[in-house]
């Protein structure tokens, strides 16, 4: 075996479920041209909430995935992680057998988990009593059953986890998928996040915050991150899922490789429950975290795939931190949201801003930042703005940031030999 702190990961897979299409393709495809997947909610009926629009996955049958059986046993945020799962291990080719079942892990974030399949139950609760909740209640519930049945499903007997850790828990899952293989602890990892919470106690939960869009009208115009008429992020639900492989091991199959994970950091803010810390404290240290890991100084990053709210704090304090971090070259990088166009997908964020981030450097296309219409004086990075940009990224960051001060910056570079 190679040097285990010298084993290179590299990204040999991809799959999406997102509120811009089903496929890696068709949302890469939508995100290029700047479409916005942001719409009136039609999960409950939203009239009596101050926000009543969310970025929803649309046309998804889970029997194209599942078994019929399967599917109505299954939470919404589980089938989207099985499908993607099923797009990125036919996008990688890596079959999973007896002799490498056990090299073959599955690490995955989740935020909220089974809100839904909680929230029906607790009705049910209340009108018809103990006897009447669901058996599959708790199974649908908690968030590490979707690396859980993503193992089931595909054979992978290798670590098996889940992370919840709000808004960074899908970058986390990568990183520390990524740490294990460097480790020598798995040959090949499934990873990414997932969420589905759009939900009446969700919307309401984070409205009472004063956290969301209420920009009703029209929807599409709702995430603007870094404008200075933003106000507040817009949930969105997903899943992205990637195929991490050693390069030793991805070459000798003779493997697609779409990019190299190279860099990961981590950092708490130790601030406050919501707001992250003042100038972005926190988030630089991350940052640097993650240079420092892949070894790299800040003047070789050609793009940033921001956390990018669009809330007021996180777009501010996210932008003087990169300013900290890039000192002279900050406005010279390319800097873009994604969450403009797909909303904000909570523990799904990081496993879906990846693969973006993964695609910019594959395909050499910067994906913009669309409603980016009055830019906010203090937020004066070259935030790519409304269309698209062909570009050559040889090295791009990824960034995560969670409630509760938690922080996570992924270093994902161009593969060479």
């Amino acid at each position: 075996m190679a040097d285990q702190k010298n084993r290179r990961v590299v990204v040999t897979g991809m799959g999406l479920v997102t509120p811009l299409g089903i496929g890696v393709r068709e949302t890469w495809d939508a995100l290029c041209a700047g479409k916005s997947g942001i719409g009136e909610i039609t999960r409950f009926d939203a009239s009596a909430f101050q926000t009543r629009i969310a970025g929803e996955v649309k046309g998804f049958n889970a029997n194209d995935f599942l078994s019929k059986k399967e599917a109505k046993r299954t939470e919404r945020f589980i089938a989207y992680a099985i499908a993607a799962t099923r797009m990125a291990m036919a996008d990688s080719e890596l079959k999973i057998n007896d002799s490498n079942a056990h090299r073959v892990g599955v690490f995955t974030g989740c935020g909220l988990g089974g809100l839904a399949i909680l929230e029906d139950n607790v009705r049910i609760l209340d009108k018809k009593g103990p006897k009447r909740i669901s058996p599959f209640l708790i199974p649908m519930l908690i968030g590490n059953m979707a690396p859980g049945m993503i193992s089931i499903h595909f054979g992978a007997k290798g670590p098996n986890a889940s992370v919840a850790t709000a808004c960074a828990a899908g970058s986390h899952g990568v990183g520390e998928a990524f740490r294990i293989i460097q480790k020598g602890e798995a040959d090949a990892m499934i990873t990414g996040g997932t969420e589905s919470v759009i939900t009446p106690i969700c919307v309401g939960g984070f409205g009472a915050m004063k956290a969301l869009s209420t920009r009703n009208e029209p929807p599409e115009k709702a995430s603007r991150p870094f404008d200075r008429d933003r106000d507040g992020f817009v949930v969105g639900e997903g899943c992205g899922i990637l195929i991490l492989e050693t390069l030793e091991g991805a070459l000798e199959r003779g493997a697609h490789i779409y990019a190299e994970i190279c860099g990961y950091g981590m950092s708490g803010d130790g601030h406050h429950m919501t707001a992250p810390a003042p100038d972005g404290e926190g988030m630089a240290r991350c940052m640097n975290a993650a240079l420092q890991d892949a070894g790299i100084s800040y003047d070789q990053i050609g793009y940033i795939n921001a956390h990018g709210t669009s809330t007021p704090f996180n777009d501010l304090y996210e932008t003087k931190a990169i300013k900290t971090v890039f000192r002279e070259k900050a406005r010279a990088i390319p800097v873009s949201s994604t969450k403009s166009m797909t909303g904000h997908l909570l523990g799904g964020a990081g496993g879906i801003e990846t693969v973006f981030t993964a695609l910019t450097i594959h395909e050499g296309v910067i994906p913009p930042t669309i409603n980016l219409d009055h830019p906010d004086d203090e937020c004066d990075l070259d935030y790519v703005p409304n269309t698209a940009r062909k570009a050559d990224v040889e090295i791009a960051m990824n960034n995560s940031f969670g409630f509760g001060g938690t922080n996570a910056a992924l270093i994902l570079k161009k593969y060479r030999r």
